[in-house]
């Protein structure tokens, strides 16, 4: 089962973030072979961190709450909060698998928030910048509860109209880029 997580971070905790790095990552590498997608998220300067998203590949809703809340820097009271939903890939692949590659260009993570009939089920006809796709799903799988997008644009607009606007209570698009340890 697939699972989206964003921890969103408190307010002044980026000494506390840089202080854990290696802890988080430490952690991040028990489930390398689990990960299809990580990455931090960004404020609008783009330099000022906001969050870390990680959509993971796990047995069970259980698994998925130990992975959001076990790691370091929940632990430590770095992140507000925590979304965890289950996910399903569209596409198939993990970030690494991104015929773009890890650099070049604006990242973004779409979330569309939304309840009633499912909406943008369907991949979009261009598909080329669609780094990671996918519904957010109640942990049974059986309700839909928005979408989740990690792609590349020329900018928040665009990165915002891969959703049909008006199936969603709300749509939020961070600044993202790939995560992990740099080689």
């Amino acid at each position: 089962m697939e699972f989206l997580c964003y921890h969103r971070d408190r307010t002044g905790s980026l000494p506390l973030r840089h202080e854990l790095l290696e802890a988080h990552w430490s952690y991040m590498d028990q489930y390398a072979k689990e990960l299809i997608a990580r990455g931090p998220t960004f404020a609008d300067d783009g330099e000022t961190l906001t969050g870390s998203v990680h959509i993971v590949d796990l047995p069970d809703a259980a698994a998925a709450r130990a992975f959001a809340f076990d790691e370091p820097n929940y632990q430590a009271g770095a992140y507000r909060d925590v979304l965890l939903r289950r996910w399903r890939n569209l596409l198939e692949r993990t970030m690494w698998e991104f015929g773009g590659g890890a650099t070049g260009g604006n990242r973004y993570l779409v979330l569309g928030l939304g309840s009633g009939p499912a909406a943008d089920l369907d991949l979009p006809s261009e598909r080329d910048e669609l780094i990671a796709y996918g519904p957010l799903l109640s942990d049974d799988g059986d309700t839909w509860l928005g979408t989740a997008v990690l792609l590349r644009a020329p900018d928040p607009e665009t990165a915002r109209a891969v959703l049909t606007a008006d199936r969603y209570a709300e749509i939020e698009v961070h600044a993202w880029e790939f995560g992990g340890r740099r080689s």
